[in-house]
Order: C-alpha cells, then sequence, then structure tokens
C-alpha cells in the first residue's frame, strides 16, 4: 500500500552506503554482484522463449501469479517482491521460482543453478529464505559430539536412495528417510530430527536432493562436519566456491570412500575443528543484512541494466 516512490527513495539511499565502505568491502560486493549476475553487455530479450521461461513485469508479482506456465509459490513471491519492490513495477524480469536446475533461455531470477556450463541466464537471488538461509548456535565441540555420520532426508532421488542403500545398517550411520510415500523401504522410515539432535554428531550428511542440500548452510555454521560428494547446484551461498577439505568433507560420488573419511577426521580432531571454523567464517559473512540488501539491489539494477531497461528503473 506504501506509494512506490518511497521504496525507490530508500533504494538510492541504501546503495549510497557502498560508496562509503572500505576498498575491501567493496570488491568482496563487486565480486559477488558479478558471480550471482553473469550477464554481460546490453541486450533486449524477447519476452518470452521456447522453453517457457517469460519476463513479466515485477508489478505482477502477486500470490497467485502465474510465472512461466507454473503458479508461483508464495514464500518465493514474498522473497522476491521484498527486493523488487525498490524498482518500478513497470520493469519486467524473468523468474523461475522452485528448484531450478537448467538455465533458461531468458535470464531470470531463480534460488538455484548448475555450477558448471554457462549458467550467465540463472541470476542467483536468497529466496525460499525459511528453509535455506538459517544458522545455528552450537553448543557442542567437535570432540564432544558423537563418531558417527547422521542423516535425516526426503529419500526420492536416485542419488539418495543408492546412499540410503549402501549405508542404512552401516554402524556409522544413523541414517532415516522422512519421505512417507517412497516404496520398498519400509525400515528406512523415521520420524524427522530436530536440528539440535542432529548436532550431536561429528558428521552431517549433505547430499543433494532436486538442488542443492537444504541443511548445508546451518550445518557449516556449526561445529559438525558437513559430508557430501562435490556439489553440482549452488544458491545465494556460491556453494561453486566452497573448497572441499576446507569448507567440508568431500566423498567420491559413488560414496566408497565414505567410511575412510569418517574414520581419519575421528583421528584427525584438529583438522577438522580447522574446516569447521572455515566453514563458520565462510558462512558468518552472508548474516550482514546491511550487506546483504546492498548485494542484491546491486544484482537487481545489474540485471535491468543488461536486459536495457535500466533508463526506466
Amino acid at each position: 500500500m506504501i506509494p512506490g516512490i518511497f521504496p525507490r527513495m530508500t533504494r538510492d539511499l541504501i546503495l549510497r552506503k557502498y560508496d562509503n565502505l572500505d576498498l575491501s568491502t567493496k570488491n568482496e560486493i563487486s565480486d559477488r554482484v558479478n558471480y550471482y549476475n553473469k550477464l554481460e553487455g546490453v541486450v533486449q530479450y524477447p519476452e518470452s522463449a521456447s522453453d517457457g521461461s517469460e519476463m513479466v513485469s515485477i508489478g505482477n508479482l502477486r500470490l497467485k501469479a502465474t510465472i512461466s506456465g507454473k503458479k508461483a509459490k508464495s514464500v518465493y513471491v514474498f522473497d522476491s517482491h521484498s527486493y523488487m519492490r525498490y524498482f518500478k513495477k513497470s520493469l519486467k524480469a524473468g523468474f523461475l521460482f522452485g528448484d531450478i536446475t537448467h538455465v533458461p533461455e531468458i535470464p531470470s531470477f531463480v534460488k538455484s543453478r548448475p555450477i558448471n556450463g554457462d549458467n550467465s541466464h540463472s541470476i542467483l537471488l536468497p529466496l525460499n529464505k525459511i528453509r535455506h538461509f538459517t544458522t545455528v548456535k552450537d553448543k557442542w565441540k567437535f570432540t564432544e559430539k558423537k563418531d558417527m555420520l547422521v542423516g535425516r532426508a526426503y529419500v526420492a532421488q536416485p542419488q539418495r536412495i543408492k546412499f540410503w542403500e549402501m549405508y542404512f545398517n552401516h554402524p556409522m550411520c544413523n541414517l532415516g528417510n522422512i519421505n512417507q510415500k517412497l516404496e520398498g523401504h519400509p525400515e528406512w522410515s523415521v520420524r524427522p530430527m530436530s536440528i539440535e539432535e542432529h548436532l550431536k554428531y561429528k558428521f552431517i550428511l549433505c547430499i543433494e536432493g532436486n538442488d542443492v542440500a537444504t541443511n548445508l548452510k546451518w550445518v557449516m555454521s556449526s561445529n559438525s562436519l558437513a559430508v557430501m560428494p562435490k556439489p553440482k547446484y549452488e544458491t545465494w551461498h556460491m556453494e561453486g566456491h566452497l573448497i572441499p577439505g576446507y569448507h567440508y568433507v568431500e566423498i567420491k560420488d559413488d560414496y566408497s570412500d565414505l567410511e575412510e573419511k569418517l574414520k581419519y577426521y575421528i583421528e584427525h580432531p584438529e583438522e577438522a575443528e580447522k574446516i569447521t571454523k572455515n566453514a563458520n567464517s565462510y558462512i558468518k559473512k552472508f548474516t550482514d543484512k546491511k550487506i546483504e540488501i546492498i548485494i542484491c539491489l546491486m544484482v537487481i539494477n545489474k540485471y535491468f541494466q543488461c536486459t536495457d531497461q535500466s533508463r526506466r528503473a
């Protein structure tokens, strides 16, 4: 109900804060903006494409909106609107909501995208924050935790089913499936486990599902080790920048070295604690709300510049 001129005035005030930051922070912000939004030059894109992606007026971001042929999920609409409200409603942009694992023909704002290949048409924003962008305060030291890996997940995808088939009965693993619709393995079904219960274990499984592993962010803010294969998808947290053995424990895509990796870090707790500290530091840089909103607005502003709409922003 607030007239659009006020958010746009606020946008200019927020972006002006960038000028008062130190050079190091400016460089980091600039690097992140260009990582999230890899568009270059000025191009006029068509309003729709053969893959179903389309550009819509940001003023049409409503709860019952249909975006790229699909009914928009409310949480994505709320999150998108919280950033787009700083710009004129007549501006147009592409939006793909949900677990996105492909790169659209028309540049679109997404929660997730493939890490490898040309992903320049997938513009990252921190969407679905309530599920993907939480942190924890861990009262347990690494050395005080159980010498086991814990995993609770909605097991439906082939890569998760394979892991459960290999390690469900393994003595170093506490695994459970919270997908009650999965057929064929009733023994995997368990009740959901709270985050606090997860934190009692030295290792927490962060295996990707439809796209990214939802729990990876809060695990990296804890004193437990995230265990996973090299990620194939990324979100606002730039999973493509994560370094195996430095931010998380990497296991092979076929999971064959899991026991070897768990035993190694149980026997070398000092190395494990270095990884948890590195992971904590990595996640911490996303918790400054003032910096994050500057980056979001700069990412969106760059989008309108590169889609030849800056004169109307």
